[in-house]
């Protein structure tokens, strides 16, 4: 008992000292158990000491089951605030939960209940994520990615180096699918985005939820390149992609015409000149990839302009690296002018451009893996990085094949010293690329994926957390009380404390007459040992609870609250061995 005393006056005489409680819930905005006349548009959780916020674990549910706040709280000092929509069901109760980390460096989990006119008839409980939602935000992703790389890598292939005298509309058809899968993209994100934020199902949502999106910066940069894909389409209405032949596409240009080389020694013609300039599209475009960034992860990364920078050239050079190949195995090395000569004119120039992309977006993923990782353990410990190591690999394999293909590009299938058909190199290498392909696609996917996964800088907060300090914390229900209480460290001894709050079942704090608390080990025989929890204030109490063993305790908490009323709850804790 004398330990007890000292640590209660320690307790009071220095208040902010992380051992002597943990974090401990104050009070609350609106008030635990409240019936308020308007759903509020902002709640305040007020713990006794400065607490960290475990990014996507609180949570504010309506009466009608849906997640109502606006992202994750914000922490300052002791105080988190939760900004809350209004939902479309106001009426009833609604329930706050929280998962924090207090200022010692242990995960603290609880909440609250508040109703908005009358009470409900059955509260709220937690939510976790639709799976179907989950499923269908990457399947979107994904044809979005497919869509950008259709676009930007046919019409920067067109630009540079299509022939011009040959027919342009295949490549074309590839264009304005790509444009149409990047809407359909966009357009499915969009409405994704209102259950993926509620956690309804996919069909599950309203025009007040739709606001809400369109509002935040999500579907701000949605909306973005809804624009950009509209102003694209007119601009490629009114001109073609092809009006001024570089000198590769200038020199394939009379192979095709001719149907021969130039002559040795004559200069190749002189390019046509620029009827308009490609500016506004290689503008439009590069506000259209930022887009993706910026409605990402990137957003809300440590560093913002970086991330967004490597994000969109991370893009870029996959759309022109994939973009290209499709082209490739799709037209250049199936159609009746791929010889032997104008595939040695094109081939060779584009294995360049594609190796200058895979650099790039190597170099774009791996900055954006440093930041958005957050450490060497988070590679290994996260879905987060399990999914970075995945991609990497698969990302080997692909450029393993893009290797073969470059080397039969430049040594064996259309070297001047290399005899043989052309068609026989085109097949080798349209093989090639086609696996290149289909490995890519499943890059793609794993991007898809990843994008919808809570970054390893993010996830491994909790991790850390919990890997520092081993605690138990639990909510107890009987018919008259409601006890939230939590013991820290738990292992072998008499160094273990208990901390625990009491409230009404409507959530209002209730002072406390009386406290029982035993602990008993039935597999080694041991029989219940008292505990000694004494009052520091009227709803709250404090102890020391005693493990002498390894094994799964039996915890008893008896709570009078007055002569009349009075209730026992029961759990079990597991304690480790040393």
């Amino acid at each position: 008992m004398g330990a007890i005393l000292a640590g209660l006056c320690l307790a009071f005489l220095v208040p902010a000292a992380p051992a002597s409680a943990h974090a401990a819930l104050v009070s609350t905005t609106p008030e635990q158990g409240s019936v308020i006349g308007s759903s509020p548009t902002r709640v305040t959780l007020t713990f006794n000491e400065p607490v960290r916020v475990i990014p996507g674990k609180t949570q504010v549910i309506a009466p009608d089951g849906k997640r109502v706040n606006t992202g994750d709280p914000v922490a300052s000092g002791g105080a988190l605030s939760l900004d809350v929509r209004v939902a479309d069901r106001p009426l009833g109760t609604y329930l706050v939960s929280y998962r924090i980390i207090s200022a010692d460096g242990h995960p603290l989990s609880g909440g609250f209940m508040f109703s908005v006119g009358a009470p409900s008839q059955t509260a709220p409980s937690a939510l976790e994520d639709d799976p179907s939602v989950t499923v269908l935000m990457a399947v979107a992703k994904w044809i979005g990615y497919v869509g950008l790389m259709l676009t930007v890598g046919p019409l920067l292939f067109l630009a540079v180096l299509w022939p011009r005298r040959t027919p342009t509309r295949g490549p074309m058809r590839l264009v304005w699918i790509g444009l149409g899968l990047v809407g359909a993209s966009t357009a499915g994100s969009f409405w994704l985005q209102a259950p993926y934020t509620s956690g309804a199902g996919p069909l599950d949502v309203s025009v007040a939820e739709l606001r809400e999106v369109a509002l935040s910066s999500f579907g701000l940069w949605s909306a973005v390149r809804l624009a950009v894909l509209v102003a694209v389409v007119v601009l490629l209405q009114v001109r073609s992609p092809v009006r001024a032949p570089f000198p590769v596409a200038a020199r394939a240009r009379v192979l095709v015409g001719a149907g021969g080389p130039p002559v040795r020694g004559t200069a190749a013609p002189a390019p046509v000149k620029v009827r308009r300039s490609p500016f506004p599209l290689v503008l439009l475009g590069a506000v259209g990839l930022l887009t993706w960034p910026l409605a990402g992860h990137a957003a809300a990364s440590p560093s913002p302009p970086v991330s967004a920078l490597a994000d969109t050239v991370h893009l870029a050079s996959m759309a022109v690296w994939l973009g290209g190949l499709v082209v490739l195995v799709g037209f250049v090395l199936r159609q009746g002018w791929a010889d032997r000569r104008v595939l040695g004119v094109i081939l060779p120039v584009w294995s360049r451009w594609a190796a200058v992309a895979v650099c790039w977006l190597v170099l774009g993923g791996l900055v954006q893996a440093v930041i958005e990782i957050g450490g060497l353990s988070a590679l290994f410990d996260t879905w987060y990085g399990q999914l970075i190591l995945i991609k990497a690999g698969l990302l080997g394999v692909v450029l393993t094949v893009a290797f073969f293909s470059r080397r039969l590009v430049l040594r064996r299938a259309f070297g001047p010293q290399v005899g043989g058909s052309a068609a026989t190199g085109a097949s080798r290498l349209g093989r090639l690329v086609a696996a290149e392909l289909g490995l890519a696609a499943i890059v793609l996917a794993a991007s898809s994926v990843l994008v919808q996964t809570t970054p390893g800088r993010s996830a491994d907060i909790e991790a850390r957390a919990a890997a520092e300090a081993v605690g138990f914390s639990t909510t107890l229900n009987s018919s008259i009380f409601s006890v939230q209480f939590e013991i820290f460290p738990v292992q072998i001894g008499e160094n273990n404390t208990l901390h625990a709050f009491v409230y009404t079942p409507a959530g209002k704090p209730v002072a406390v007459a009386e406290w029982k608390v035993t602990a008993a080990l039935p597999e080694k025989g041991i029989p219940p040992i008292p505990n000694d929890v004494v009052s520091i204030r009227d709803s709250q109490g404090i102890g020391a609870i005693t493990f002498p063993y390894p094994g799964r305790w039996e915890l008893t908490l008896t709570i009078r609250l007055d002569d009349l009323n009075q209730a026992t709850v029961r759990t079990a804790v597991d304690v480790p061995g040393s």
